[in-house]
């Protein structure tokens, strides 16, 4: 990013009476055909999309074919945008994904992760057991890599920049963002992550969201991603994360994504939108509060649904469930209405 001297104040966390935190950041607002907007902080400076593009990373999965020759439900599809928990959902998912292509566990390249549901972690430390590739949180992602490297007729190392899997991926990323991905940098899964400007990401997410409309191979490909991620929010993310909570409490309006080191995207396609949002410190809860925020202000989440107030306000509470504070969005992202 170009540097918080551009960033926005965008959320502020309050221990009563005194502003505590103050986190800042960069939102672009793209809708599709007119443009950009509304937007806060630099929107032209370039940010790692991370885990929030990886519907753009699925793309090729889609439309080269590969997934409708390995017969790919929608169930696999939205895992193949996810950063799941490792449930048992995700992991019997990838499992059974990958016997039906040919492959096994040894052939990810993501490496072992310890599952963040609670239930599977629980169950692996009763079993004296350890984690595998299966139970990393881009394991679909990565399967999905695996699949199109069969179609593509790719050598085991997909994650090569100039592997068949990883070219797809680039032509596809500079075509939806209208931009050059002339540098990359190395993602927690080992796949490349490429840099694009914030508001190249959300052009590119505005194209998902115009998806449905736009018809053709690459049209059908993205509503099918968008589709999938709305109908299975619980593949995407998984229970108590902000994409399954907010996926379900919109009810299909929606298709959202975190990435790591405070990045957020989401497709709203009823109004072709769509919206980035990079946090300059990398704060979860500032990405969350933001995103549902815009949300809200798209029209697509209601303000006084649990699920939003829980991210947008709080409240904050201590270890003995004392009320201690809240969060505060910024006057004008917090008034902002499409």
């Amino acid at each position: 990013m170009t540097g918080q001297d551009n960033a926005a104040d965008l959320l502020h966390i309050i221990r009563d009476p005194l502003v505590e935190c103050t986190h800042r950041g960069h939102v672009a607002v793209w809708r599709h055909g007119d443009g950009l907007v509304a937007g806060w902080g630099d929107v032209t400076g370039r940010i790692l999309p991370r885990s929030a593009m990886k519907m753009m990373q699925a793309l090729p999965l889609v439309e080269s074919g590969a997934a409708d020759a390995a017969g790919l439900s929608e169930v696999r599809l939205a895992l193949a945008c996810a950063s799941h928990q490792g449930a048992a959902i995700h992991t019997e998912t990838v499992t059974s994904w990958l016997a039906d292509i040919g492959r096994a566990e040894p052939d990810l390249r993501c490496g072992p992760q310890m599952p963040s549901d609670e239930a599977a972690l629980h169950a692996m430390i009763r079993a004296h057991g350890a984690p595998d590739q299966r139970h990393n949180n881009c394991s679909g992602k990565h399967t999905g890599f695996l699949t199109l490297s069969k179609q593509l007729g790719g050598g085991p190392e997909y994650l090569e920049i100039d592997h068949p899997v990883q070219r797809a991926i680039r032509a596809a990323v500079e075509d939806l963002t209208d931009e050059t991905c002339d540098s990359y940098a190395i993602d927690g899964c080992s796949a490349p992550n490429f840099a694009l400007s914030l508001e190249g990401f959300a052009r590119g997410l505005a194209g998902f969201a115009a998806s449905g409309g736009t018809g053709g191979v690459r049209g059908d490909a993205m509503a099918r991603l968008v589709s999938a991620m709305m109908a299975h929010p619980e593949y995407v993310a998984g229970e108590g994360h902000a994409c399954t909570r907010l996926m379900r409490a919109m009810n299909g309006r929606a298709a959202i994504k975190t990435g790591a080191e405070g990045v957020f995207a989401a497709i709203v396609p009823e109004h072709r939108l769509g919206i980035a949002v990079k946090i300059e410190d990398g704060a979860t809860r500032a990405s969350e509060a933001v995103i549902a925020t815009l949300l809200v202000g798209a029209g697509v989440l209601d303000p006084n649904h649990p699920e939003a107030r829980a991210l947008m306000y709080g409240p904050i509470r201590n270890r003995r469930d004392i009320v201690t504070g809240h969060m505060e969005l910024a006057p004008d992202i917090a008034g902002w209405a499409l």
